[in-house]
């Protein structure tokens, strides 16, 4: 008589994800650094397995700027947060400004808790009308194996676009990060944070995976849409579209939540 067959069970896993809702002031490289070495500080200290901060953190985003004083991947900033993630022995994954010399992208970066960086994106839909000259767009969709799962990385308007997200979803995450840079005039706060929790749980819906979306604390001072407010209320959700944490409104906070992979 065969032997019975045994069915293997796929082992849920659970990690701690902060979402490091920080202040970022407009070209203040040297301060937002040690905003965000304060707030590694801070998750480390409640036991994140991963650490995520928002889009383009180290200058603000749409700063035009950062033509002139974004650096290459891999390169200062970048080598940067590549020590800080090895000196706190944590992952981080961080939205900043990218150059090869010629062109400007909205980039992130996943980097593991022996500073490696393990995957980057660049945004792919970059809302050109905002900066002159624009950032240039990226043009893959990536997800890397961890020790957590498989990870994807997108960056806030790449999740208003379904051909984005579903090929996100064809690679078939476990969990996807998403640097937000959420914007609104004043009165439109904090309803414009509702709007931030739907475009999270259609990513999660869309894709089958669980979303971190970490938003950034601040105000946009150049360009169309200078003296518009990011508010925070940074969002995660399971894989079902269930909303699992939202950070403060309009202020720094460190949410950590736990998500079973």
């Amino acid at each position: 008589m065969p032997p019975a067959k045994t069915r293997s069970i796929k082992k849920m896993k659970t990690v701690r994800v902060a979402m490091c809702q920080i202040f970022s002031l407009g070209g203040d490289r040297g301060g937002n650094f040690v905003r965000i070495e304060n707030a590694i500080r801070q998750a480390k200290a409640v036991r994140a397995d991963i650490i995520c901060f928002p889009e383009t953190v180290i200058f603000g985003w749409v700063n035009s700027d950062a033509h002139q004083r974004a650096c290459p991947i891999p390169g200062k900033d970048s080598r940067r947060l590549c020590r800080l993630a090895k000196k706190y022995k944590t992952y981080l994954c961080v939205g900043l400004a990218e150059t090869d010399g010629t062109n400007l992208y909205d980039s992130v970066i996943l980097i593991d808790d022996n500073g490696r960086i393990l995957l980057k994106h660049r945004k792919i839909n970059i809302l050109t009308e905002l900066m002159t000259p624009p950032y240039t767009p990226g043009k893959e969709v990536n997800a890397v194996q961890t020790k957590f799962g498989k990870i994807g990385l997108l960056i806030c308007a790449d999740t208003f676009e379904d051909a984005i997200l579903k090929k996100m979803a064809a690679l078939k995450p476990d969990l996807l990060l998403v640097p937000y840079g959420w914007a609104a005039p004043e009165d439109k706060w904090p309803a414009h944070g509702k709007k931030l929790e739907k475009t999270v749980k259609k990513a999660a819906l869309k894709t089958g995976a669980a979303v971190v979306g970490t938003d950034v604390v601040g105000e946009i001072t150049r360009g169309p849409w200078k003296d518009q407010l990011f508010g925070g209320q940074s969002v995660a959700a399971d894989s079902s579209g269930r909303i699992l944490a939202v950070a403060a409104d309009r202020d720094r906070d460190i949410k950590v939540v736990s998500i079973k992979l």
